[in-house]
């Protein structure tokens, strides 16, 4: 716009911006402003004196309406997330476990059920009654389904793999990176691996020991393939073999992420809170890394083949099993048995308490006949 007084020229320029969040430049305007007064001097004479102005104006939205913009990169992050949260099983302390399970079965076991519980106790244990259930049925809680009457009578569905784990946070620092780290700084300990060996699903399952430098392997048979049998059987040798003799055995054990292994504390402390001894956990999907332990299951298997149940086989059968196969004799031992080297490192007194055996060579035998399968 131009107006002209006299010998001066008055002269506005606006510039009209759609957006009213958009950021005009400075520089831009005093190009404006300077090209414009060229083509004033150009074409107009009659002036002595030239005030120009520039002015932004910004043209405001119509729409008052919120807009929402869809990302599909956000929208599958946030996906992934809850998946992967939804897979991690029960997202539980030891503590907080232990702290509701003090609270909770006592009230269970005189014959309160658990609506009731939670309707006094909402403010204690901020659960909902579905999850409860969920934490009885799975064997977090001392009381069982078989304590709720109206449970039992209403039957149960068929029964999933157990898929809870009772220390969410429990592979923090026991990683496969962290297993290797502690390696390099503490060379020359003793490394044994831990493993399940199922037979039928639902059936008993057996826990294998793989000592990796003389590959003697122990197996234990268990009614369950949970995390609960596994303490009692590490506390069980930990009675039996005194602690000196079981921390000098057991100094680091590498298991897989199976859900038997998911309470490491309880493994790695006495009842006294002491220390006895280091879990770590292989990578996802990564068998390979304890592969010593995987290896020497083949010979299991030799013996009792892939679908057989474990429910007829006592502790003695299992143990008469692994005295075979511990007294077969290997060419990477320099053709001696795990037995011997065992022995040579550690001892045959130990090897007499865990209830192996030294089989004399014609009589090993690795077939099902042994166990009369």
């Amino acid at each position: 716009m131009t107006v002209c007084i006299g010998k001066t020229v008055e002269f506005a320029i606006f510039v009209v911006v759609e957006d009213v969040n958009a950021y005009v430049p400075v520089a831009f305007l005093i190009l404006v402003q300077h090209y414009v007064s060229i083509i004033i001097r150009k074409y107009v004479r009659c002036f002595q004196s030239l005030h120009m102005s520039v002015t932004v104006v910004r043209k405001k939205r119509t729409c008052t309406l919120e807009k929402r913009i869809y990302s599909a990169a956000r929208a599958q992050k946030e996906y992934e997330a809850v998946r992967s949260e939804s897979r991690q099983g029960i997202q539980l302390t030891e503590e907080d476990a232990l702290r509701l399970d003090s609270l909770i079965s006592p009230l269970i076991k005189k014959g309160q059920s658990l609506h009731h519980i939670c309707i006094s106790h909402a403010d204690e244990i901020m659960l909902n009654e579905r999850t409860l259930y969920n934490y009885v049925d799975n064997g977090l809680f001392s009381a069982r389904n078989i304590d709720m009457p109206r449970v039992v009578r209403m039957g149960r569905r068929k029964r999933k793999n157990d898929q809870f784990k009772v220390d969410k946070k429990c592979r923090i620092g026991r990683t496969y990176q962290d297993f290797l780290n502690f390696m390099a700084e503490h060379p020359g300990l003793t490394v044994v691996e831990m493993d399940s060996l199922e037979g039928r699903k639902g059936g008993k399952v057996l826990l294998t020991l793989h000592f990796t430098i003389p590959q003697l392997m122990l197996a234990f048979i268990r009614d369950a393939n949970t995390s609960q049998t596994v303490i009692d059987i590490f506390d069980q040798l930990y009675m039996k073999l005194k602690p000196d003799v079981f921390k000098k055995l057991f100094q680091v054990l590498l298991g897989d992420n199976g859900s038997e292994f998911s309470n490491p504390s309880a493994i790695e402390m006495d009842q006294s809170g002491n220390q006895r001894t280091r879990i770590f956990y292989c990578d996802p999907q990564a068998p390979y890394q304890k592969g010593a332990a995987e290896n020497n299951h083949a010979l299991i298997r030799r013996i009792i083949p892939k679908g057989i149940s474990l429910d007829d086989f006592t502790q003695e059968d299992i143990n008469l099993m692994m005295s075979h196969i511990n007294s077969y004799r290997r060419p990477n031992l320099g053709d001696k048995t795990p037995y011997e080297v065992f022995a040579s490192l550690f001892g045959e007194e130990i090897l007499k308490k865990m209830d192996v055996e030294l089989i004399p060579p014609d009589k090993v035998t690795l077939r099902p006949s042994l166990l009369k399968i």
